[in-house]
């Protein structure tokens, strides 16, 4: 019984131009909203599940930035499986507890500051702006994303 393992490349999102053309027009706007309807569902406890969910597919609504998988061709018995993973995430219990007593605040200050760099310095921020946007997940559920 042998088995080989061969990793895919990812695939690369749009382009930093189109990224920040999207955010300029769409983006920021439509992230705004995004984050204050996803913000709504988690005050309350039956929309939290979908207020996070919202919350961790921010960096795609903002910026376009892709979904992180991991492909990867498996040959196990002389047949080649395709298999998809995302990144590990923490426990279950270790982001809840993390969520409950900083993920829920600290994403709102982070996500805050975000968009004051990106208005304060009337978009030269854009780099670090996206930067932050993309970590959103991160900050809030300790989700790899």
């Amino acid at each position: 019984m042998t088995s080989s393992t061969v990793r895919i490349e990812q695939e690369k999102g749009p382009g930093l131009l189109l990224r920040a053309l999207y955010f300029i027009f769409v983006g920021l706007w439509l992230g705004g909203v995004w984050t204050i309807v996803a913000w709504v569902f988690n005050v309350t406890i039956i929309g939290l599940p979908l207020g996070l969910l919202m919350l961790n597919r921010l960096p795609q609504i903002m910026t376009l930035k892709p979904v992180r998988t991991n492909r990867y061709l498996v040959q196990s018995d002389g047949r080649w499986v395709m298999r998809t993973s995302s990144s590990t995430q923490p426990s279950f219990l270790a982001r809840a507890i993390y969520f409950i007593l900083i993920g829920w605040w600290f994403s709102a200050l982070w996500l805050a500051s975000a968009w004051a760099i990106t208005g304060i310095t009337l978009g030269l921020g854009l780099p670090l702006a996206f930067w932050m946007f993309d970590r959103t997940p991160a900050i809030t559920t300790l989700s790899n994303y």
